[in-house]
């Protein structure tokens, strides 16, 4: 799938919405000596908020991502909510290992399953629980970017993603951000140095 010469590591962020995970993504970005760059992922959905094209996400219509999907262009892609596909570009990955660096993927925990999958020994995989699912409906709350409707859908998928979490390397729980940054670089740290 990919060049045999390119090097590299993958690092995998998944959780239910809400957990955390992209603050500590960020949080892992902002240590330039872990040589991290960010896979920025493909979705159909709609912008929210300030969020830029190419920087919080690759944004395509359906048909766009469908084209991408027939033309073989995917590490790996979902359809997460109805009508509403995410996906890896492989092109994304090749460019951050062409660069030197190790790809950090902030995905749902399903693409996180698959990613792990795909590039095996060269992957962690950590799945970012919140302390509690009320924890994690507050915190949606809080981000006032979605509707209640969205929200509850959110919360009712969380309670099958935390039915996976055995199976991703390490789980660790973000009840408190300052022990979940110091817990995330550490495990970060450990896994680039084998």
């Amino acid at each position: 799938m990919f060049s045999s010469q390119v090097t590299g590591k993958a690092i995998i962020f998944s959780a239910p919405s809400g957990a955390g995970k992209t603050t500590l993504v960020r949080y892992l970005l902002s240590e330039p000596a872990l040589m991290l760059a960010f896979s920025v992922s493909a979705t159909s959905r709609e912008r929210r908020g300030e969020e830029v094209d190419g920087k919080d996400y690759h944004f395509l219509s359906n048909e766009e991502f469908q084209n991408k999907i027939d033309n073989n262009e995917f590490v790996e892609w979902e359809e997460v909510y109805a009508g509403t596909k995410y996906g890896t570009l492989k092109s994304e990955v090749e460019r951050i290992w062409k660069a030197g660096k190790h790809v950090i993927f902030d995905v749902d925990v399903v693409g996180g399953l698959h990613l792990k999958e795909i590039f095996h020994h060269r992957a962690l995989a950590v799945f970012v629980q919140p302390p509690s699912v009320e924890a994690l409906m507050n915190r949606l709350k809080n981000r006032s970017t979605e509707s209640e409707e969205k929200i509850q859908q959110r919360v009712s998928k969380a309670g099958l993603e935390l039915t996976y979490a055995d199976k991703f390397d390490v789980r660790l729980v973000n009840d408190k951000l300052d022990i979940a940054k110091a817990e995330a670089m550490k495990l970060v740290n450990d896994f680039l140095a084998e």
